[in-house]
């Protein structure tokens, strides 16, 4: 009989990316794979993408940081799905559990300790975010991409893997980007993405400022779901997508800086791929701080420029992004020293050796 894994994660696309680059290493060794995520969060718009893999939706309660009616709602939804997923895994029978975080996780991870099966969860940023730190006690071993993140984890269980980058990404044509975006050769590219969700901050200045960057620039603007501006399109030098999924990789491929928040997996997605960053990270009153702790440790290592919201106006965004651009050979060349390994492998042995 074939081993078994259970991946979950999602609520945002970065909870959804590590898992899309080890779900094909576990099928081609002929493991049996299912996942665990909310009924329609954006992870099963994303796996529902791959082949051989079953998807399975269950109730999922948000961690809120703030006050809301709908926290009252949520400890039932969150039983609920532990419930769920507690029958899910009693009969698939895993032979290891991988988390990669968020709110629909910690079900499935306390589930999975009930059923006593191995769990193994990966942390992105410096410092865990909230649904890993309630299921890190219940964890084997936790994944970790900065060698500073070990500091923030108890009881020796993180080990550092580095950063996971899936292996298309290195396949993109710029070639096939531009002709996508309907663009030229004749000026720079720069993408613009605010995370999968959008930033309505990013979106507004972008917008607000695209008159200027347009004589310089053609624009790819990733802007979120349902927030596409329509009163824009008419501008030949700028292109925008709620989300992009297969055509990303050959956007990137053309593209010759980076306007994006600070999410870990999409910075080392940039660096893997050496395109200067400006970092607009999520501020410290928006979230835990993990965003502006990235954006610090990649601008000291000389990979970005960093603007932070509280100083974000038009002139400094209009300076910052120009600023990227003129130094954006000197920024590349230290990327390319960054020595930053990919690490599928490692985490896939780690995971095999922890599997009943």
């Amino acid at each position: 009989m074939s081993k078994r894994i259970l991946f979950t994660g999602g609520g945002s696309a970065g909870h959804v990316t590590v898992n899309l680059a080890l779900i094909p290493k576990f099928i081609d060794m002929g493991w049996d794979v299912k996942y665990i995520g909310s009924k329609e969060g954006i992870e099963k718009e994303l796996i529902k993408k791959l082949a051989n893999v079953e998807y399975i939706g269950i109730s999922t309660g948000k961690l809120r940081r703030y006050l809301d009616r709908e926290n009252l709602k949520d400890p039932f939804r969150v039983i609920k799905g532990v419930f769920q997923a507690y029958q899910v895994i009693r009969a698939m029978k895993p032979n290891v559990v991988f988390s990669k975080g968020g709110f629909v996780s910690v079900p499935v991870v306390l589930a999975a300790w009930m059923n006593r099966v191995p769990i193994i969860i990966h942390e992105s940023d410096i410092t865990p975010g909230l649904a890993n730190r309630i299921s890190i006690p219940f964890a084997s071993k936790i994944c970790v991409t900065f060698p500073e993140a070990k500091e923030h984890i108890k009881n020796d269980k993180a080990v550092y893997v580095g950063a996971i980058i899936r292996e298309e990404l290195m396949q993109g044509s710029a070639i096939k980007g531009l002709t996508f975006c309907g663009f030229t050769r004749n000026k720079p590219v720069i993408l613009c993405i605010g995370g999968s969700l959008g930033s309505q901050k990013i979106n507004e200045i972008l917008r607000r400022n695209l008159h200027h960057l347009i004589n310089r620039f053609q624009v790819v603007h990733i802007c979120g779901k349902g927030q596409i501006d329509s009163s824009y399109s008419h501008y030949r030098e700028y292109k925008q997508f709620e989300y992009v999924y297969g055509e990303l990789v050959d956007i990137l491929a053309m593209t010759d800086i980076v306007i994006s928040r600070a999410g870990s997996n999409s910075i080392f997605e940039f660096l893997s791929l050496n395109k200067p960053m400006l970092l607009i990270p999520l501020s410290r009153k928006a979230s835990r701080g993990d965003q502006v702790l990235n954006a610090q440790s990649f601008k000291s290592s000389g990979y970005c420029e960093v603007l932070f919201e509280e100083e974000m106006n038009d002139a400094s965004f209009i300076e910052s992004v120009n600023h990227v651009f003129e130094k954006r050979h000197e920024i590349k060349k230290r990327m390319s020293k960054s020595g930053n390994d990919n690490a599928i492998d490692n985490v896939v042995e780690l995971i095999t050796a922890n599997a009943l």
